[in-house]
């Protein structure tokens, strides 16, 4: 076993490449000097590699004396370079595959992956808790990301699990993440895994994870909501204060339209493609298609305030400074005020959504979703690491 605290060289076997060395190791750039001084060129990722028509017993030799100058030491691995097997599962996939290396030299570097991680499986455990040096990260052009690594623990073989969409930074212990699976060495059969098992189970998950974040946002929505109007009906507060003219109303109204907007924003980034899955006709439900055009009628009302909303999030992003909290509150209920008729609207055909949404579910059955739990709990999520930080993921 290679010792963390010093500098360590990892070498496997390319096609392409001919001889890939990793570095690692506290000390990495002591490696990495041995290797660049023994004739290996760095290769997008991270890696270093000494060409098919270079890998000879005189490289070997070279790379054997500048390891020892550096004091790194020099292990070679069972399998192939990680890199090649994640290129040669992408082209198996249907559609249209990147990959992208990324070298962890330092432990730390690869807790960076846990936060985006959504997994629970031994994807997850083995990032947690065993040493990963080298990952492949898999994307299409739908933005699906899968991460995979060497199988800790195990001669051959691999782990594939995905991340979470941009969407979303609260994946620890997510209760709808999918499992990552165990790959076989050969790469036809690792893609066939991939596209007919975990791919399936993964958009299924990030079905009912987009389902329950727009659910639980109509429920956090609906008290706020319930509340006003009794205020208004029976013209006092909720601490049963009086209201005594429009000013007061107006101001309810505008702190519910406020907080609101913090559920109702959820609801119009994911329930279009949820929307856009339902087929009332083709559900046990069919009456469904007049609340269905009711809901994709509110989304379109409402589209000119999520793009104002957008844009000035990207403006906001731009600039060093941002607005203060109370800057904020007013944006809020700026949009918040533009959107409450389509808030209404959702409030009130919120069952109907959900049942044609969870019949909507891709590639399964409405018997494989239960209910959207009320209240939904919700689990903290893991501190992020503290410590120095490789560029990883963009």
């Amino acid at each position: 076993m290679t010792d963390p605290a010093v500098a360590n060289i990892i070498l496997s076997t390319s096609r392409t490449h001919g001889l890939v060395a990793i570095a690692s190791g506290a000390r990495f750039p002591q490696a990495q000097d041995a290797l660049r001084e023994a004739g290996f060129s760095p290769l997008p990722g991270g890696a270093f590699a000494a060409p098919p028509e270079q890998a000879t017993s005189a490289t070997a030799s070279a790379l054997v004396h500048r390891a020892h100058e550096h004091r790194a030491s020099i292990s070679m691995s069972s399998r192939p370079y990680l890199g090649e097997i994640g290129s040669d599962i992408a082209a198996r996939l249907p559609g249209d595959w990147s990959t992208r290396v990324e070298i962890y030299s330092r432990r730390h570097w690869q807790e960076d992956l846990i936060g985006s991680l959504w997994d629970s499986g031994d994807l997850l455990k083995a990032v947690l808790h065993d040493r990963v040096s080298c990952a492949v990260v898999l994307r299409n052009h739908a933005g699906t990301e899968l991460l995979l690594i060497e199988r800790p623990g195990h001669a051959d073989g691999y782990l594939l699990g995905a991340f979470a969409t941009e969407d979303y930074d609260d994946n620890w212990q997510e209760p709808n993440a999918p499992r990552s699976i165990v790959l076989p060495a050969q790469a036809d059969l690792a893609a066939r895994a991939v596209a007919h098992t975990f791919l399936p189970h993964y958009r299924r998950a990030l079905h009912h994870r987009r389902l329950d974040t727009v659910m639980s946002a109509l429920n956090r929505i609906r008290p706020e909501h319930d509340t006003l109007q009794t205020i208004k009906a029976s013209q006092q507060s909720s601490d049963s204060t009086p209201l005594v003219g429009s000013r007061l109303h107006a101001e309810a109204e505008r702190a519910f339209a406020d907080h609101a907007w913090l559920g109702f924003s959820d609801v119009l980034q994911h329930a279009p493609l949820l929307l856009a899955r339902c087929r009332p006709t083709a559900s046990p439900w069919p009456q469904d298609a007049a609340a269905l055009s009711r809901l994709r009628g509110a989304l379109a009302n409402s589209q000119d305030t999520w793009e104002e909303f957008n844009a000035l999030r990207a403006e906001l992003y731009s600039v060093p400074t941002g607005l203060s909290a109370q800057e904020w509150s007013r944006v809020r209920s700026t949009l918040g005020t533009a959107v409450l008729p389509a808030i209404r609207t959702w409030l009130a055909d919120s069952e109907v959504f959900e049942r044609q949404a969870r019949a909507a579910v891709p590639g399964g059955h409405i018997a494989l979703s239960a209910p959207h739990p009320r209240p939904l709990t919700t689990t903290p999520p893991l501190p992020s690491p503290a410590g120095e930080r490789a560029p990883l993921r963009s």
